[in-house]
């Protein structure tokens, strides 16, 4: 636990993202690169990983806390600094793999909880004028959570990089800006409160031990596809007959058909061709469009899939 600089912060993300700006070069930033599928073919320009991973809790004496992290702290890294010290809020989430940053994006959530519910307020990066031949430098500015439009796997973020399909059901990706995301995470405040240690640590670990109960060992890029309301993907997946499906070296998982596991040298066409079959017939059969999770990104042309 660090106390945060913000000017460092600010420079962290400003002398990239100018560079590139500047330079004509795509940019495309990352967490942990969790529910997300790379392109065979690769990504265009260059990619770089917010490893901004610093925190501090400022605790306001009555029992609640605010939590001050960079985008880049590691989900389950916190969990394992925060339960031994009795600081509960986010501990729903020790099988979110990714990082706090992406969890805004996607409003990640488990057991009934989300980002959402504990999330005060973020800061970004604002480089949606790096894009333009003249350009502004890029400038932090903060949302609050009710401006972040948040539900289900959704965010603002999230709504210029929804997938559409094409007639034969193969994801299409949002074309990319030069830079992208276009407004980049660097901060949050997330509220806390206290609890007791022993309760804390209880929970996680009875949410670790689900996770490994119901869902697959094998290296995947998470769940698929969001649940669509009122059922589950992989239920409806299951039921239309391709639990265990194999394609190349990629598989739908026998234990929780919402994941597609790669079983030792899958390429992205592997598991995008799964993607299109368990789309294609769910609507078949339930009449039910089911909408990605994981996000693709990179150079998708129609030969790749």
């Amino acid at each position: 636990m660090l106390t945060l600089d913000y000017r460092r912060i600010l420079r962290s993300g400003c002398v990239l993202v100018r560079l590139c700006a500047e330079r004509r070069w795509p940019l495309l930033l990352v967490g942990n690169g969790t529910n997300t599928l790379y392109a065979d073919a690769g990504v265009r320009g260059i990619v770089a990983r917010i490893a901004l991973n610093s925190y501090t809790i400022e605790d306001h004496g009555d029992g609640t806390a605010l939590l001050l992290a960079e985008a880049g702290v590691s989900w389950p890294h916190l969990l394992n600094e925060l339960a031994p010290l009795g600081w509960g809020g986010l501990e729903f989430g020790p099988g979110i793999p990714g990082t706090l940053g992406g969890g805004v994006i996607s409003n990640a959530g488990a057991h009934n909880s989300n980002m959402g519910e504990v999330l005060e307020w973020i800061e970004i990066l604002d480089a949606r004028s790096s894009s333009e031949e003249q350009y502004s430098i890029p400038m932090m500015r903060r949302y609050m959570q009710d401006e972040l439009d948040l539900s289900y796997r959704h965010s603002r973020f999230r709504e210029l990089r929804r997938v559409v399909f094409d007639e034969q059901g193969y994801p299409q990706p949002v074309p990319r800006g030069l830079i992208e995301p276009a407004e980049i995470i660097l901060l949050l405040a997330i509220r806390l409160h206290h609890e007791d240690p022993q309760k804390l640590r209880e929970i996680i670990k009875e949410y670790k031990q689900h996770r490994k109960r119901t869902q697959p060992v094998q290296q995947s890029a998470g769940s698929v596809f969001k649940n669509p309301p009122g059922d589950y993907a992989g239920r409806l997946i299951e039921q239309a007959g391709l639990k265990g499906v194999i394609h190349g070296k990629a598989q739908i998982s026998e234990r929780h058909a919402n994941f597609i596991v790669n079983l030792g040298g899958a390429s992205a066409a592997d598991v995008v061709a799964l993607m299109k079959e368990a789309r294609n017939r769910v609507h078949e059969k339930f009449g039910i469009d089911l909408e990605l999770e994981v996000e693709p990104r990179g150079e998708w042309g129609q030969e790749a899939l």
